[in-house]
């Protein structure tokens, strides 16, 4: 339903750098103005359509910038598209995605991104914006950077691991920073040692440890940490800004923090998954743990320390889900027998941003630190602020009605997302998403689907915002 003027009263409005007990004004899908609630402001508003938030939160819309819809790996494609996996982001108080288009090798970036648009056009129901993942560094696609930044595709994703599919060499790698050096893109970095990897990989097939629990043996936190210090050098060198994604491990946020400490512009993320989750997920029996494997693996559970702490001193900044889930009736039960045939990826954007409010239950995070991991921070990395991830006037009106209060459990029986298991099955959360608004026209409505594919529009995307 579309409400050209909207109320919503008596909430508390949490953005990451306030909260107050305030009313915000929607009109034609922007937020206009917010007043204190009884104020003499907000109670001369009239409109049609007015959203009862006492007792709630008034948040923005989550921004998350790591979403792999449609995906093809290992012979098989991501069990969300773009219509399933933007409406179970909407159940979750995400309204808007930043997703991978693909280069394939010896193709132009170009015909990538058209084919990506081709997916996601009029089949989403929140907004959304790409990256570029690289696969092919040479003069025509170093070009064609150039070009892609003007036309808001600003960020580039290259791979240090996944030898023969999209890795690129420290060359290649080089080249691309020097570009987004001078274009004024954003370098980010999936940090493994590929190329180590695939030694141990074979090694341990070889002696016939083929279970899922050896995908995180093999692929080493101090290989995430080597990778993470040898793009951490290369950037330095090319003079470009990094943003090193789904980081896992203690050893990785210690590179990082150590690049900040000298003023680098390095970025860090990490994920739900790697918070919540660990090696004892990967080492369920019955090749449940095929259910767990992505990559950067999940790690043993004393890392969680060091990325909770490294959220709370800022040396990561973002979460995201890096959401590429496959079933495990048939795409996850590839890999029976050989655990590198198993698909890499978990499901994860639905659950974002309550796994994140129960941190701050947990005594993790403080409430605006929350909204600012998962709204703020994503939108002005992404060049997408104040447009998305605030509350302010001439935002757009993505708008969370949330319930601190209400109870909820995790499990493949109640989410939306187009995925046969949950990988937080029977966890027990604290606060849960009432009402979402994505432009003013509410998509959820008081826990009801009320969107439609078609309203998610794509959102070009202006440079880096946290840089100097």
């Amino acid at each position: 339903m579309t409400h050209s003027r909207t109320v919503v009263r008596g909430g508390l409005v949490i953005t990451a750098s306030d909260e107050t007990h305030a009313d915000v004004l929607v009109e034609d899908g922007r937020i206009v103005a917010t007043a204190a609630t009884g104020s003499s402001v907000a109670e001369g508003w009239n409109a049609e359509h007015t959203i009862d938030a006492t007792g709630k939160y008034v948040i923005p819309g989550g921004v998350d910038p790591h979403t792999h819809m449609d995906m093809p790996f290992g012979g098989t494609f991501s069990a969300d598209d773009f219509e399933t996996g933007t409406r179970a982001a909407a159940w979750g108080g995400t309204t808007t995605i930043v997703d991978f288009a693909i280069q394939t090798k010896g193709h132009a970036l170009r015909e990538g991104l058209d084919r990506w648009h081709a997916k996601a056009d009029a089949q989403c129901s929140i907004d959304y914006a790409f990256h570029m993942i690289l696969s092919d560094v040479n003069q025509g696609t170093l070009k064609e950077m150039d070009m892609l930044v003007e036309e808001g595709i600003t960020s580039f994703k290259m791979f240090m691991a996944y030898p023969g599919v999209f890795y690129s060499d420290d060359g290649q790698i080089l080249r691309a920073m020097q570009r987004t050096a001078s274009n004024g893109g954003l370098t980010m970095m999936h940090a493994e040692n590929g190329i180590a990897i695939d030694v141990l990989v074979e090694q341990a097939l070889a002696a016939g440890r083929t279970d899922p629990r050896h995908h995180g043996e093999v692929r080493k936190a101090l290989l995430e940490a080597e990778a993470t210090h040898r793009a951490i050098q290369l950037a330095r060198v090319a003079g470009s800004p990094l943003y090193v994604v789904h980081v896992s491990a203690e050893e990785a946020v210690a590179e990082l923090a150590a690049a900040r400490d000298k003023n680098l512009p390095v970025f860090g993320e990490t994920c739900p998954q790697y918070l919540f989750l660990s090696t004892d997920n990967l080492a369920e029996p019955d090749f449940g743990g095929a259910k767990y494997v992505c990559s950067t693996p999940l790690r043993p559970r004393e890392h969680q320390a060091a990325l909770w702490r490294g959220l709370r001193t800022n040396d990561l900044q973002v979460v995201s889900t890096d959401h590429c889930p496959f079933c495990f009736v048939g795409q996850k039960e590839l890999g029976r027998g050989d655990f590198s045939k198993i698909p890499n990826g978990m499901p994860g954007v639905e659950h974002r941003m309550d796994l994140l409010h129960q941190a701050v239950l947990d005594g993790h995070i403080s409430r605006r630190r929350w909204i600012e991991l998962a709204c703020a921070t994503p939108a002005r990395m992404f060049g997408l602020y104040p447009k998305k991830g605030t509350l302010q006037p001439g935002s757009d009106a993505d708008i969370v009605i949330y319930d601190p209060q209400a109870q909820q459990t995790l499990s493949v029986d109640t989410h939306h997302m187009n995925v046969d298991y949950s990988a937080y099955e029977g966890k027990q959360i604290t606060g849960q998403v009432e009402t979402v608004l994505s432009r003013g026209e509410t998509v959820i409505d008081r826990r009801t689907y009320t969107g439609r594919a078609g309203h998610g529009q794509y959102t070009p995307r202006g440079l880096c915002q946290l840089l100097d």
